[in-house]
C-alpha cells in the first residue's frame, strides 16, 4: 500500500528549505485561510475534529489541550513548541526542522492565531545547534514576506516567533522543566497543578506542543479536519512520523497511515526493508527508549491473536503485559545478536546521568538500577538482583513529580518480564558475559521471528 504524505510530501523538492520554493509548492496557505476565513474558536474547533494527538509521547488529543488554556483578560497567553528531543530513538523532529523548517513556522503561526498568543518560543536542544540557524533564517524569511510581525495579513493579528537553545538535558523535554529553563532558571519540573494552560511561562496561560503536532495543524487547515480524520484509524487519526533505527535495512524517518501492520512497516521495501544479512527478528522498542521493549512473538499479534498496527490502541493492546505503547515513534529494531541486558543496562545509564534529581526514586533509584544490570552485564551480578531490580523499578513507578522516573523504570520491568532466562544466563554464565560471548543463541528461540 502506498505511503500517504501530508507532513513529508515535499520533504524531496529542492529548495524546500527556502521561503521561495515552499511558498511555491503551497507553503502559507494554512495561514491564510485561517487568518481570513476563520475565527481563532473555528481552529481550535477544526484540530478538535481532526482528531491529532500530540505527537510527542503522551498522545493526548489536542484541540482538547487548546481548549484549556485559560484566557483572563490583559494576561499574555503563550504558545511553545517543544523542539527538546533527546529520547533514545526519535529523530523525527530533527528531520522536520532541518529540511522542512517553513512547515513549523506555518504550524506556529496558525496555532498562535487559535490559541491568542501574540508571542512563541522554539525551545530547541542544544545538541540541534546547526538547526537553529536553519529555523532562524525560515522566521527571518517569513517576516520578511509578511507572515510574522505586526498586522499579519492585514487581519490585526500580531506575531512574534523566536528559538531558544537548550543546554542539552533531557528533562527539559518535560514540559514544566521546558518552560522553567525558557525562564532562565534550573530546568526542574513543577508539581502540577497549577498545569501550563493556566500557569505557564513567566504565570501565563501556555500551551507546550512538540514540533509534529504544530506541523500538522498545516495539513489539518489545507485539507480539513473531516479529511484528515479520514486517514488512520479509530482515534489514530492522520499520520504519523516514525523514527526507524537498529537492525533494520533502511533506517530513516517514514510517515505513516496508521492502518499499516508492525510486520509490514519492519518487512516492508516502502520502509524499514528487513532486517539485515537474514537474521531473526529478536525484539522491538516501538515508541523510543522510554516504552516498553516487546519480544518478537508479541509483537506482530496481540495477546488475543489480532494483527498489531502501527497506532496508539494496536501498540497498546493488552497493556504492559503484552503491549506497549506509541510513544514519540522511535523505533528500535533488535535482531538475534541483540543483548537485552546489555541495551537495558544502557538505557539505565541514560536515565540515571539524566535524572534532575529532584525526587529520591528517580533520583537513588536509577543509579541503583544502573549499578545492579552493570554488575549483571559483566559477570559479577547475582539471582537475587533480578527480584532486587524489579522491586526498584516498581517503587519508582508512580512517584515522581515527572514521568522520567516512569521512563526509567518501564524499560527495565519489560526486560524483565519478557527476558528473564536472558538475565538469568548473565548470572550463570559470568565468564562468557567477561568475553562478551553471550551465547544468545542458548535460548529465547521461540521468541525469535526467521527473515
Amino acid at each position: 500500500m502506498a505511503s500517504i504524505k501530508l507532513l513529508l510530501a515535499n520533504d524531496k523538492v529542492e529548495g524546500i528549505r527556502y521561503y521561495e520554493a515552499y511558498r511555491k509548492h503551497g507553503g502559507y496557505t494554512a495561514v491564510e485561510k485561517a487568518l481570513k476565513t476563520l475565527t481563532p474558536d473555528e481552529v481550535t474547533e477544526e484540530v478538535k475534529k481532526s482528531g491529532l494527538r500530540g505527537r510527542g509521547g503522551a498522545g493526548f488529543p489536542t484541540g482538547m489541550k487548546w481548549s484549556f488554556l485559560a484566557k483572563p483578560e490583559g494576561i499574555p497567553r503563550y504558545l511553545v513548541c517543544n523542539a527538546d528531543e533527546s529520547e533514545p530513538g526519535t529523530f523525527k523532529d530533527r528531520y522536520l526542522m532541518e529540511f522542512i523548517p517553513h512547515l513549523l513556522v506555518e504550524g506556529m503561526i496558525v496555532s498562535s492565531y487559535a490559541l491568542g498568543a501574540n508571542t512563541s518560543y522554539i525551545y530547541i536542544r542544544g545538541e540541534y545547534a546547526w538547526i537553529v540557524n536553519i529555523l532562524e533564517q525560515a522566521i527571518a524569511e517569513a517576516k520578511q514576506n509578511g507572515w510574522l510581525g505586526k498586522n499579519i495579513l492585514g487581519t490585526g493579528f500580531d506575531h512574534e516567533i523566536y528559538v531558544q537553545r537548550g543546554a542539552g538535558a533531557y528533562i527539559c523535554g518535560e514540559e514544566t522543566a521546558l518552560l522553567e529553563s525558557l525562564e532562565g532558571k534550573r530546568g526542574n519540573p513543577r508539581i502540577k497543578p497549577p498545569f501550563p494552560a493556566v500557569k505557564g511561562l513567566w504565570d501565563s496561560p501556555t500551551v507546550v506542543n512538540n514540533v509534529e503536532t504544530i506541523a500538522a495543524v498545516v495539513p489539518i487547515m489545507n485539507h480539513g479536519a473531516e479529511e484528515y480524520a479520514k486517514i488512520g484509524v479509530g482515534r489514530s487519526t492522520g499520520t504519523k512520523l516514525i523514527s526507524a533505527c537498529g537492525n533494520i535495512n533502511k533506517p530513516g524517518v517514514y510517515e505513516i497511515d496508521m492502518t499499516i501492520s508492525v510486520e509490514e512497516f519492519i518487512y516492508s521495501d516502502e520502509y524499514c526493508g528487513g532486517i539485515p544479512k537474514g537474521k531473526r527478528l529478536k525484539a522491538c522498542i516501538p515508541g523510543g527508549s522510554s516504552v516498553p521493549i516487546v519480544p518478537a512473538n508479541l509483537l506482530f499479534k496481540t495477546a488475543k491473536g489480532e494483527t498489531r498496527y502501527m497506532n496508539y490502541e494496536s501498540l497498546s493492546d493488552g497493556g504492559f503485559e503484552t503491549g506497549t505503547m506509541m510513544g514519540s515513534g522511535g523505533f528500535i529494531v533488535f535482531d538475534e545478536d541483540q543483548c537485552v541486558v546489555r541495551h537495558t543496562m544502557t538505557l539505565a545509564h541514560f536515565y540515571n546521568h539524566e535524572s534532575c534529581g529532584q525526587c529520591s526514586p528517580c533520583r537513588e533509584g536509577t543509579g541503583w538500577m544502573y549499578k545492579i544490570l552493570k554488575n549483571i552485564e559483566y559477570g559479577k551480578g547475582k539471582m537475587s538482583d533480578i527480584d532486587l531490580l524489579w522491586d526498584i523499578q516498581r517503587k519508582i513507578e508512580g512517584n515522581t513529580i515527572c514521568p522520567l522516573g516512569d521512563a526509567a523504570a518501564w524499560p527495565v520491568a519489560a526486560a524483565i518480564r519478557h527476558f528473564r532466562d536472558e538475565f538469568e544466563w548473565h548470572v550463570t554464565h559470568p565468564e562468557e558475559c567477561l568475553t562478551r560471548n553471550f551465547g544468545l543463541a542458548h535460548y529465547a528461540d521461540e521468541r525469535l521471528i526467521p527473515a
